[in-house]
């Protein structure tokens, strides 16, 4: 790029940084006095509920369940709109004890109101199917919840005794949940060393993309010197949590570590297990095959663990500012649907995004759906690069996806997390395919291209070796405590095995699996994006050979939120992800980009 266009650039982000979010339409601050109405409100509605239903289910007249149902939904959504004030506040103020005090005080509200309510999914699980279903038959207003009660019952052969599952739920606050909130304080307050500067940690690692190898080096052993420091912490947390899912897994009679997040994710033991073995077995073919592509390219003998995002020697040293990544993803959308593109200029628009990097702030990205009666909000750390770009679109995805999914109302709206990663890569390839498309020149498309490939193998050869790694810990956790450094070489042996011999991996990469919140949040969370990549591979594909159509069918996809499972949803588009041939579809797609690359590389010798 021109130094005049390059100074444009910079003068344009110092004139528009990245917003901050405005989450007013949920609360004016933690003084606000709605939000202890809300809660009072909550706490009363909780009791009636509780003095007029608990221990009655079983007798109760369809209309009589269809209002139960009605008024539990209203109180849980008043509760998750609380919370999920309480929650937006603290990931952009982790260091501010007085909104950590804020936001535990009303977890523990929250959770002592909800135990009131308890009684409903538990007293509905222990219906007949046949006495359920009859009274399904009776009442339109109580078959409404099909889906819901479909999916909660689906944890009947799961569920314990009544004071067993209400003591769970008290005290995960004292348990699980305050060992997550110690990792997640203790992470946003880490400070890595660079050059005389204290960086946060989306800056630091912002730094491995350098195109200086020495910055990226220097940058990898500041992470590595400060979660080295921190391990201690990190190994103790780890431990307990595996240990405590143990325990509950054993209780409620899971088969494996990960059988409990499969359920929850409506989707089959046997289909995550065919994903990872189709990734695993692709290794060669994807992610060794590109980053000995990417080694000679960088003219390395071998890579080193910072170079795995580096830059490409030809990549433009550029900052895009917020203001053109704005057009470039609205724009994208835009020319799909202009229903989704009115929606993501709403979160532009009214400021449901916040994108501005700072110290405490959460440093990774998401999109909260808050309740259907408000809307999403987006939270990212945007420093102008195109892989910040292809977050941004990957967030405002997920935003369509709740905003369009919200009239199934609050227990129907959410969808599970395989199937929550749809719509957000969907928006990365639109908004990829618009960035190719209008790139011109050649040395530019192989550059963006090869972009493309890395983004997708993290998401795809990336999250299932995080899976891998996770699988093999809870494993060995069943056996004992773990030591850091039986830890690292689980960790090293799964990193070795997808990267592939391109790399050299030093004995100081061992330490960083310790920063991956995955891990802590969600146990097995990860491999939902790689199904969601390799899903929206495939309709990717269906869109671009069979058009007509399919913007309408995709956008009733989305409005489905949590009603429909895998099956129902992809079968209009002629796919099944069931099929064992479905994840060799989608990984192709991601060959097919490198047989692409290869090809230009050669062409351009």
């Amino acid at each position: 790029m021109p130094e005049t266009a390059t100074a444009t650039r910079a003068a344009d982000s110092a004139a528009a940084p990245p917003p901050e979010w405005d989450l007013g339409d949920l609360y004016a601050g933690p003084e606000d006095p709605r939000i202890a109405a809300d809660l009072e409100a909550a706490a009363g509605e909780a009791a009636a509920l509780e003095e007029g239903f608990k221990g009655r289910l079983a007798t109760l007249p369809a209309d009589r369940l269809a209002e139960l149902l009605r008024r539990y939904e209203a109180v849980e959504e008043r509760l998750g709109k609380v919370f999920s004030y309480a929650q937006l506040l603290f990931a952009t103020r982790r260091q501010d004890e007085t909104v950590g005090r804020f936001y535990q005080g009303v977890r523990e509200r929250v959770t002592e109101i909800s135990s009131r309510l308890l009684f409903v999914t538990l007293e509905f699980n222990r219906l007949e199917d046949a006495d359920l279903e009859a009274r399904l038959a009776e009442s339109p207003d109580l078959a409404r919840y099909r889906p819901w009660l479909r999916n909660l019952r689906a944890f009947r052969p799961h569920q314990l005794a009544d004071e067993v599952e209400r003591v769970l739920h008290e005290k995960s606050l004292t348990s699980r949940g305050a060992w997550v909130r110690l990792f997640d304080e203790t992470t946003a307050a880490l400070r890595f060393p660079f050059r005389g500067q204290e960086l946060t940690s989306s800056e630091i690692f912002d730094r491995l993309q350098d195109k200086d190898r020495e910055a990226r080096r220097e940058a990898a052993a500041a992470v590595s010197g400060v979660l080295g420091e921190h391990l201690r912490l990190f190994v103790r947390v780890t431990n307990t949590l595996a240990k405590d899912k143990q325990l509950e897994d054993g209780w409620r009679r899971f088969p494996r570590p990960i059988s409990s997040r499969n359920l929850a994710n409506q989707v089959e033991d046997e289909v995550v297990d065919a994903l990872i073995a189709a990734v695993r077995a692709a290794y060669p073919r994807i992610s060794h095959r590109y980053y000995a592509l990417k080694a000679r390219w960088l003219g390395l003998e071998r890579l080193e663990y910072w170079d795995r995002n580096a830059p490409l020697p030809e990549e433009p040293d550029e900052r895009r500012p917020w203001e053109e990544a704005r057009d470039i993803v609205l724009g994208a959308y835009r020319r799909f649907s202009p229903r989704l593109a009115a929606i993501v200029e709403r979160f532009f628009r009214e400021r449901w995004i916040d994108a501005a990097p700072r110290p405490g702030k959460d440093s990774g990205a998401f999109c909260h759906p808050t309740v259907p009666a408000v809307h999403p909000y987006v939270l990212m750390n945007y420093q102008g690069r195109n892989r910040d770009v292809m977050t941004l679109a990957h967030e405002l995805g997920h935003g369509v996806h709740q905003m369009l999914a919200a009239r199934q109302g609050y227990l129907m709206a959410g969808t599970p997390l395989t199937l929550a990663e749809t719509a957000s890569v969907f928006g990365e390839q639109l908004t990829f395919g618009a960035l190719l498309e209008a790139e011109t020149d050649p040395l530019r498309r192989r550059v963006l291209l090869a972009s493309k490939i890395e983004d997708m193998i993290n998401t795809v050869v990336r999250q299932i070796a995080f899976c891998e790694f996770e699988i093999a810990l809870h494993d060995r956790r069943r056996e004992g405590e773990l030591t850091a450094e039986e830890i690292g070489a689980l960790w090293m042996e799964v990193q070795e095995r997808s990267l592939g011999p391109a790399f050299l991996l030093r004995e100081d990469y061992a330490v960083w699996w310790s920063y991956i919140p995955h891990f802590v949040h969600v146990p097995f969370y990860v491999y939902a994006y790689a199904f969601g990549e390799c899903l929206v591979n495939a309709l990717y594909a269906v869109y671009e050979q069979q058009p007509e159509g399919f913007v309408e069918k995709y956008e009733r996809l989305l409005e489905a939120g949590g009603t429909l499972r895998h099956r129902e949803l992809l079968a209009p588009f002629g796919l099944d992800a069931g099929d064992p041939g479905f994840w060799q579809r989608g990984l192709g797609v991601i060959e097919g980009y490198i047989d692409r690359l290869e090809a230009e590389l050669a062409e351009a010798r």
